[in-house]
């Protein structure tokens, strides 16, 4: 059996090794600089089909942006799907100082822009993207954008008074989320991700109370059941985001009264959802456009 942190390593070093792709079109939903989508067109030329929206992890700190997905994104648009590729605020890097380092996310703006872009998602699609069907979306994120992802498509189920509740579901085929920070909880009990789930949370001093408080308004695994058809993808061999934490939610929703689909791929791990170069990645594919179309 291969070692689970060299199955990590090279797993990482072959997504991290593709060259960035560049986008069809970029736009800006915010002043922000990373408040930017990048728009990839089908490359078969067809028309009127489903849209991607794509949001990239990397435990929700800045040194981790959307252009290591750009692969990713290509790889779906070469079979015959538009994507938008979002980019969202994230925790600034620190520097190594007194046991400071990176930051995992921005509490409110990460959501503030998660939610902010798909609003505007169908107006910058008609715009940059004409081939894409945008009553056709189909929400995808990996590790801590899969979280962001479950989020988006549950905020009609948010708290009452929260800023980023829908007083509908939001139009969505569907939503598949790769390797899902899906539990917050367990994450936190986990120390999943080296800690970001609390930092992402509460920063750095924050206690027990602000993160209970702060869980209700963006762990999926509360945000149930949202109605709308959701699928989990997740390699059994994952060391990073552990595959109980898609278990605990799929089983959260089954209390819910709502059934989750989890696909869990043998001997793979964390990184290889997203490599075109992994066979794991066809499979994530098929799964998007099952619900797509």
């Amino acid at each position: 059996m291969p070692d689970p942190v060299a199955r990590d390593t090279a797993e990482a070093e072959s997504v991290f090794s593709h060259p960035a792709v560049a986008p069809d079109a970029s736009i800006a939903y915010g002043d922000h600089p990373d408040q930017l989508v990048d728009f990839y067109a089908p490359r078969d030329g067809r028309e009127g089909v489903p849209l991607v929206v794509l949001l990239h992890g990397g435990a929700w700190r800045a040194r981790y942006d959307r252009r290591h997905v750009t692969p990713f994104a290509d790889f779906l648009a070469r079979r015959g799907l538009a994507v938008a590729n979002v980019e969202y605020r994230r925790g600034r890097d620190l520097p190594q100082q007194g046991g400071s380092g990176p930051v995992a996310g921005r509490w409110p703006e990460t959501f503030d822009d998660v939610a902010a872009v798909l609003d505007a998602l169908p107006a910058l699609a008609r715009e940059a993207l004409p081939a894409a069907d945008a009553s056709r979306t189909v929400l995808s994120g990996h590790s801590a954008g899969g979280q962001l992802a479950l989020w988006a498509a549950a905020r009609h189920v948010l708290p009452a008074g929260s800023p980023w509740r829908l007083p509908a579901p939001p139009p969505l085929r569907g939503v598949v989320a790769l390797a899902p920070l899906a539990d917050l909880a367990l994450a936190v009990e986990l120390d999943g991700c080296g800690g970001a789930v609390r930092q992402f949370l509460v920063g750095e001093g924050g206690g027990d109370g602000l993160l209970a408080e702060r869980r209700a308004h963006s762990d999926p695994a509360v945000l149930l059941p949202t109605g709308i058809a959701t699928a989990l993808v997740q390699g059994r061999a994952d060391i990073t985001v552990p595959h109980t934490l898609a278990e605990s939610f799929v089983d959260a929703a089954a209390r819910a009264g709502e059934t989750v689909g989890l696909t869990l791929l043998e001997e793979i791990g964390h990184f290889a959802l997203i490599d075109p170069a992994a066979d794991a990645c066809a499979v994530v594919a098929e799964e998007i456009a099952q619900l797509a179309w």
